[in-house]
């Protein structure tokens, strides 16, 4: 059994939260939710606010070694809000430091290029951010998953099977 921390903010895509973590418990895995400070956090759903969930820990508590595998869940506003936070990028750098995966769906990748760690890897996303992550050096590629050194990356909600199974893989 692995320990996952899913980071999120106000924001996070529904679906892109709550199935893997729904698949990670499923398949025997504790999973923790991050966010700036200890409490419900809100989902975007399509076109309006959708479900809340609870984050046991603040981000600036949170310590990588305490997990085997860090998920960011993508959305808009989520990883926009999140690569301006020092203390979440700060713990995504600490978690590639300890070689500890780290997978990030659909807009969240933008929080890999702010980590410094998108250049000289093989990344997909979201379309509307793959010019972000080819300028920030990473080779882009259109694939549901995409498993680089320890890093895993998928492009929308639509790939959500394969992103939860190679997370699982990271962890086995």
């Amino acid at each position: 059994m692995a320990r996952i921390l899913i980071m999120a903010s106000d924001g996070y895509e529904q679906s892109e939260l709550l199935v893997p973590l729904e698949k990670l418990e499923a398949a025997g895995h504790e999973v923790e939710i991050a966010a700036p400070l200890v409490g419900e956090v809100r989902a975007w759903d399509r076109a309006d606010w959708g479900r809340s969930v609870k984050a046991g820990v603040s981000i600036g508590d949170a310590v990588a070694s305490d997990y085997d595998a860090l998920v960011l869940p993508g959305g808009v506003i989520n990883p926009d809000t999140l690569r301006h936070d020092e203390k979440a990028i700060g713990l995504i750098r600490d978690f590639a430091s300890a070689a500890r995966p780290i997978a990030a769906i659909c807009h969240a990748p933008w929080l890999l290029i702010e980590a410094g760690l998108a250049k000289g890897r093989r990344m997909t996303s979201y379309v509307s951010i793959r010019t972000d992550i080819g300028n920030a050096g990473a080779d882009v590629v259109d694939e549901s998953v995409v498993v680089d050194r320890g890093v895993i990356t998928s492009r929308n909600p639509g790939d959500l099977d394969d992103f939860v199974e190679a997370i699982k893989k990271a962890v086995a």
